[in-house]
């Protein structure tokens, strides 16, 4: 009975996609939704028609879009933190589910959606054409489950808004390197640029430049004595660790120009040169110059620093590898520290605006986003990639009540 009613499925939904028009079956096939993937199910989808709009409704009422499917926590928990962020999703019930396949977990996320198989399909494809999610597909799990997921839900939320213990840079080091790779691909890959496909492919980080990149966040936070959190907040805000060229059209008067210097125009004794920023730090052509004789003049022994990460004795402005821009930044971020007697706020302010004009809205972006590293990063590094189940949380078990229904 069971095969026969998965047959007259495979029938009766297509037949209707075509009767609903030619958009409808595009984006049914395009998003990968036919054959409904149902988890179980002891009926047919109870088809109708109201007002004249025809609707197909799952006989338990539990319509859901699994849009992740990932193998490690933290990624899956930064994406759920995202989809719970977006504003086409307010309103709706984000789940994060783990399982354990072929002796390994997987975790999944999931967005409950109202009862009505066709808007469902239009509600989540415009998130995958606006980039929202990747992908998705059509599951109408049991309540038992749905109620399962809820509660896994709540408890991976209480993990990860544990109270902050230690420093970012007390952590175990291999833990906490994997857990900022992980933070910068998704800062990466959710970047509009990126999905957008604005930014050259060759420009997009990739999984082993990512823990390359980490390795040297952390090496450089440590060899500074900076705060590793404030270092991810600066790189988010500036270019999302992105290695792309900003500012184009910034310039600057001088009253001479140095060599390598692109001079755009010269007037009474001065000349006018592009002063671009670069790397994913966004350092401009001259504070280049300017971190380059601070580093001239330091008396830090950078023999303790990996090699990638040691400046050169002469600086190429358009040859600044972007091992060495972190560097940079870091030198930067350690003089205006320094600067500003350990005020952190007035350092990172003055890394945008300069030490004149603190730019203290940037300041405080770059907090949010710190403060939220810090908190999900510890976690994740803390946890020494434990299953959730293990941690020990007293969590108060919910009775949900029946998925709400949302209007997409």
């Amino acid at each position: 009975m069971q095969s026969m009613r998965r047959i007259l499925l495979l029938v009766t939904v297509p037949v209707l996609v075509v009767a609903l028009g030619g958009t409808t079956i595009w984006g049914a096939y395009h998003y990968r939704i036919l054959p409904l993937p149902f988890i179980q199910y002891n009926s047919l989808p109870q088809v109708a028609v109201v007002d004249d709009v025809t609707q197909i409704k799952i006989p338990n009422g539990n319509l859901l879009a699994e849009v992740g499917d990932y193998s490690d926590e933290l990624t899956a928990y930064l994406r759920f933190e995202y989809l719970q962020g977006l504003a086409p999703l307010s309103g709706f019930q984000i789940l994060m589910t783990t399982t354990e396949v072929q002796g390994k977990p997987v975790y999944r996320l999931y967005v409950a959606l109202r009862n009505d198989l066709f808007p469902a399909v239009d509600f989540m494809g415009q998130l995958r054409m606006n980039g929202f999610i990747e992908g998705f597909s059509l599951v109408s799990p049991p309540t038992v489950q749905v109620r399962d997921w809820q509660q896994q839900t709540h408890l991976f939320d209480a993990a990860y808004h544990q109270p902050v213990r230690k420093r970012l840079l007390q952590l175990p080091q291999r833990q906490l390197t994997s857990a900022v790779a992980e933070f910068i691909l998704f800062k990466v890959k959710t970047d509009p640029r990126v999905w957008k496909q604005i930014v050259p492919v060759e420009k997009v980080v990739s999984r082993e430049e990512s823990l390359e990149f980490a390795a040297d966040m952390i090496a450089v936070a440590k060899f500074y004595e900076i705060p590793l959190a404030m270092l991810l907040g600066v790189g988010a805000m500036e270019n999302n660790y992105l290695d792309v060229r900003g500012d184009l059209n910034h310039a600057v008067w001088k009253r001479r120009a140095q060599p390598g210097d692109i001079v755009l125009r010269r007037r009474r004794g001065r000349v006018l040169v592009s002063n671009y920023s670069v790397g994913p730090w966004q350092i401009t052509r001259e504070t280049l110059r300017y971190a380059h004789r601070l580093y001239r003049k330091d008396h830090r022994d950078y023999s303790l620093l990996p090699p990638r990460l040691r400046p050169p004795e002469k600086l190429d402005l358009d040859n600044v590898d972007s091992h060495v821009l972190t560097t940079y930044a870091g030198l930067l971020l350690k003089e205006l520290l320094e600067t500003f007697h350990g005020n952190v706020a007035m350092a990172v302010g003055a890394y945008n605006g300069g030490a004149g004009h603190p730019n203290m809205n940037y300041a405080e972006g770059v907090a949010m986003v710190a403060n939220y590293a810090h908190r999900v990063l510890s976690t994740a590094a803390g946890r020494h990639a434990d299953a959730v189940e293990n941690t020990g949380l007293q969590v108060q078990r919910i009775e949900p009540a029946r998925l709400p229904v949302q209007q997409p």
